[in-house]
């Protein structure tokens, strides 16, 4: 068996987005037979919330959907990471700003926006200033699926998945 399909998702602090697409993705591929082809992780770009458990709204929303994200806690993300995964998935221009500036050169072609995937240019709203977990719920989901899509085309995954 081939090594997982290794993706990160990023955000601001890592206590709304990212791991609302982390535990979303996990969920989709379980539901899809590739559960075992994917590794699935987030972080944040900033420090303003390590070490914080995932923000309520998103525990809220995904449990509405029965995914639970229990001991997840915000991490930062580190130039180490840039050697660890396969795909960097940001939220927003910022993140993507923010993430090739901490990553480096090696991973710059590899940090994408989540709504790329979605046939999009939006950036995902932050719900932590809007307060409106479920559009982001949505738009994660919307993003997450298209990721699933082009990881079935890609011979590496599909591969993973037999």
């Amino acid at each position: 068996m081939n090594a997982p399909f290794r993706i990160l998702f990023v955000c601001h602090g890592n206590i709304c987005r990212s791991p609302m697409a982390e535990f979303v993705m996990r969920d989709l591929a379980r539901k899809r037979g590739m559960g075992h082809a994917l590794l699935t992780a987030s972080a944040a770009t900033h420090d303003d919330e390590i070490g914080s458990p995932v923000h309520p709204g998103t525990r809220r929303v995904l449990a509405e959907v029965g995914i639970f994200c229990d001991g997840k806690t915000a991490r930062r993300l580190r130039r180490a990471d840039a050697g660890e995964w396969d795909l960097f998935v940001g939220m927003d221009e910022a993140n993507l700003r923010d993430m090739r500036r901490q990553l480096g050169r090696e991973a710059a072609e590899r940090c994408v926006k989540l709504l790329e995937f979605a046939g999009s240019d939006r950036d995902v709203a932050d719900p932590w200033y809007t307060g409106d977990f479920e559009t982001t719920y949505d738009d994660v989901v919307a993003g997450c699926t298209g990721i699933l899509a082009w990881l079935e085309a890609d011979a590496r995954v599909r591969a993973s998945c037999s």
